[in-house]
Formats: structure tokens, sequence, C-alpha cells
């Protein structure tokens, strides 16, 4: 009988304790998908602002889920469960009309974190911006910006706030995904009277001259040797040396490798710089004489 009466006392709280059941198991699953899911990110991330992002979406989730359970609960109580589905596709369309670009940035920010197409620090080009990638929010990605001011590839010191969902449009070019090395090209163009070995001798010897002291810090698997192409053009040859730099320093070592090849073009007398001019010949009255302007 006690047991009965027990049951008779809770009988007109029988509903809601069937809500508090269904939500304390629904909590626990929750909870336990939220912690696997905060150690797979974590484990992904390894600078403290990404670990302040890892929390920040877990936050985000958490309150999702608390305002999701709180409407079923209330449908649950007052309403038809039948009526569940309907509510939910009605506010899963309006949240996905209202917040489409800010859900896109989430997704596409755990896509970056977990597969990693760039990281931190890495140089990046998304569209038509370039820069350093020095923070990833779950918005925003933000660039410390290459070129922009100046047409080289040294930071501007202009910042460049770039959403999240942009890498679903643009394409991104990551110059650091496999080392900090990239092919550079110096051409110089001489004229068709130089000696065309001995340019291509000068050109190898200033390459190596300024890239020697660097070779050290590159791994074996890159190839160090610089080597020569050439084209010809109207008014000379372009002799064009080809040579791994440093992405970081690349501006500051190809101006470097001009300074030396320009040097020893001065100093050769087989050797001279193409530029554009004109020149008369006068064939008729002297055939070796000619005149340049």
């Amino acid at each position: 009988m006690a047991i009965d009466d027990f049951i008779e006392v809770l009988q007109p709280y029988w509903e809601v304790l069937q809500v508090l059941i269904i939500i304390i198991i629904v909590g626990i699953i929750f909870g336990l998908i939220l912690r696997l899911i905060r150690l797979r990110l974590l484990r992904k991330v390894k600078s403290k602002k990404q670990i302040s992002n890892v929390m920040t979406f877990l936050d985000l989730l958490t309150f999702l889920f608390i305002t999701f359970l709180v409407i079923i609960a209330i449908i649950a109580y007052y309403g038809n469960l039948g009526d569940l589905g309907f509510v939910a596709g009605l506010l899963t369309v309006a949240l996905g009309f209202a917040l489409q670009r800010p859900i896109s940035s989430v997704v596409a920010w755990l896509i970056i974190i977990t597969r990693h197409p760039f990281l931190i620090g890495d140089r990046i080009v998304i569209g038509e911006h370039k820069g350093e990638v020095s923070n990833i929010t779950l918005t925003h990605i933000h660039l410390d910006e290459v070129g922009g001011t100046i047409d080289g590839e040294e930071l501007s010191n202009r910042s460049v706030l770039i959403p999240n969902w942009i890498i679903f449009e643009q394409e991104v070019v990551n110059y650091n995904h496999r080392d900090e090395y990239i092919l550079d090209e110096i051409t110089t163009a001489i004229t068709y009277e130089s000696d065309l070995k001995q340019a291509e001798t000068l050109v190898l010897w200033a390459t190596k001259k300024i890239m020697k002291p660097l070779w050290g810090r590159f791994p074996k698997r890159i190839e160090t040797e610089p080597h020569t192409r050439l084209h010809f053009r109207e008014s000379g040859i372009d002799v064009t040396v080809r040579f791994m730099t440093i992405i970081t320093q690349r501006n500051k070592i190809a101006t470097d490798i001009r300074r030396e090849i320009f040097e020893r073009i001065k100093q050769s007398t087989e050797v001279e710089i193409a530029y554009p001019h004109t020149e008369l010949l006068f064939r008729e009255k002297n055939p070796k004489k000619r005149s340049v302007l």
C-alpha cells in the first residue's frame, strides 16, 4: 500500500517527471559528446588564441543546446510532441536565413583548425588579399598584409580582416604549406653582341655568392643549385636565373643578387645590359661606321 500511495502522490507530477528525466538523459549524452569534441579540438590547436577560440565555440554549442532543450521541454509539457518537428523546422529555417554567414564562418573555422589548410604564421593569398595569418577566430581570419601599399612581398603594417566563409568561395594559396622556401627568379636583359656564355656564368656566380651563406639553413631535400633560362627579345636576350629562396626574405635576397649582377656586369667588357634605344646604321658610305642614339 505504501508504494501505491507513493505512486498516487506522484501521479499529478508524472508529466513533469517525464520531462525532467528526458532532459537529464539528453543532458548527460550531450555532455559526453561535448567532452569528446573538446578533447579532439584541443589536440588540433597549439596557441593560446586557438585554445580560446575552441572554448568559445564550445560555449556557443552549450548555449544553443540549452536553448533548444528549453524549447523541447516547454512543448513537451504544454503542447503536443508531434508539433516539435514542425517548430524545430521553422526555427532551423529562420536561424539558417538570419545567421547564414555567421554559421558558415563557424563551419569554415572548424574546417581550418581540423584540416589545417593554413596555420597561424603562414603566408597565404585569399582572393585579392595576401598576408601572414596572425589569428584565426570563430568568424574571421586576421592577416598582416603583405604588399598592398607597395609592389613587393614585404609587410605593409596594415591588418586585413577576412570572414572565414570566404574559403568556400575563393581559392587559397599557401606559401608555407610544405616549408619556408619558394622558387624565385631574376631576369637580366643583355644585348645580342654580349658573350652569352659569360653572361650566364656571371648571373650564376652572383646568385651563388648571395645564397651560399643561407644554404646551410635549407633542408637536404631542397635543391640549392641555381639554373638559367633564356628568352629572345626584340632588343636583347633575357637571361633568367632561378633559385630557391626564403619566403619572408624574398625581396631582400633578390635585391642583393641584382646588385651583385649589376656590379659584375659593370666590370665585364664582354657583357652589356640591353635597354630600349634606337640604332642608325650608315652602310652605303661606310659600312663599318654606325651611330647610336
